[in-house]
């Protein structure tokens, strides 16, 4: 069930300048929707609000500079966020990865050969006595044996 409760503001009537406070106002998904007269579905939008407004970012950057006057300047902004939401109702967050963590890779599998992880290995030469745990310094092997 699509929904606009505000009734969008009329762009003749905002100026540039008016345009870019009233989006500095905006807060959420759902206001951005109204704002721009973007029919949507609760449903849609609270599970996706994020991705949306993600997605309407990149689709502003992707646009380049806004045009100077007001009214296309609206339009243009309004078609955007139109086709961000539009992604998700016919999509996934996971299918359209929007955000970097949908990007990562799957955990790689690597195999180490054992010669690999010795050949790091401390040195130990024959003629160096390795103490055994019964002696160990302070303690002599005759102390053990009454």
């Amino acid at each position: 069930m699509p929904t606009s409760d505000a009734v969008p503001p009329n762009p003749e009537d905002l100026g540039l300048a008016d345009l870019e406070d009233a989006l500095d106002e905006l807060e959420s998904a759902e206001d951005f929707l109204s704002f721009f007269g973007v029919a949507f579905d609760p449903a849609v939008v609270q599970v996706n609000r994020l991705h949306i407004l993600q997605r309407f970012h990149d689709y502003l950057d992707d646009a380049g500079k806004p045009p100077a006057e007001p009214g296309a300047c609206f339009a243009a902004y309004a078609a955007l966020l139109g086709r961000a939401y539009q992604d998700f109702v016919s999509s996934d967050a996971r299918t359209e990865k929007v955000f970097r963590v949908f990007h990562m890779h799957e955990p790689r599998t690597v195999e180490v050969g054992l010669d690999a992880l010795l050949a790091d290995r401390v040195k130990i030469s024959p003629e160096t006595p390795r103490e055994s745990p019964r002696e160990r310094p302070g303690r002599s092997a005759d102390s053990h044996a009454s």
